[in-house]
C-alpha cells in the first residue's frame, strides 16, 4: 500500500509534508517549536505559484498549443524549487544549527526531506 502525502502547519505559517493518516495525531515524526524567518517570504511565493498554475490549468482547459503549457508548467517547477531552496536554508539555519549539537535526528529528517523532494 503506498502511503500518502498530506500537508499541514503548526500554526506557523509554514506548510510541512508527511505520510500517514490526517487523522492520526502522531503522524508527525517530530515536534518542533522554532522561528522561520522566511514564512513571509515562502508563502508570498507559493501563493505565485499556486496562481500561475490556476493559469496552466486553464491553458489545458482552452486547448492552448502543448509546448506552451510545458514552458508555463517548466516555470511553475523552477518557482516551486527556488522556494524549496529557501525553506532548506531556513531549515538548517534556524532548525539543525539551533537543535542540540550532535543531533543525528535533526539531520536524518533533513536528509530524508531533500530526497523525497528530489
Amino acid at each position: 500500500m503506498q502511503e500518502e502525502i498530506y500537508f499541514h502547519d503548526h500554526g506557523d505559517g509554514v506548510v510541512h509534508s508527511h505520510t500517514g493518516s490526517p487523522d492520526n495525531e502522531d503522524h508527525h515524526p517530530h515536534s518542533h517549536s522554532h522561528t522561520h524567518t522566511q514564512t513571509k517570504v515562502v508563502v508570498n511565493r507559493l501563493a505565485r505559484a499556486i496562481g500561475h498554475l490556476e493559469h496552466v490549468k486553464r491553458m489545458v482547459e482552452d486547448g492552448r498549443d502543448c509546448t506552451e503549457v510545458l514552458i508555463q508548467l517548466a516555470a511553475v517547477r523552477s518557482a516551486l524549487n527556488n522556494t524549496a531552496k529557501i525553506i532548506i536554508k531556513d531549515h538548517i539555519e534556524h532548525c539543525i544549527s539551533d537543535a542540540d549539537s550532535g543531533n543525528e535526528e535533526s539531520l536524518k529528517e533533513l536528509n530524508e526531506a531533500i530526497d523525497k523532494f528530489i
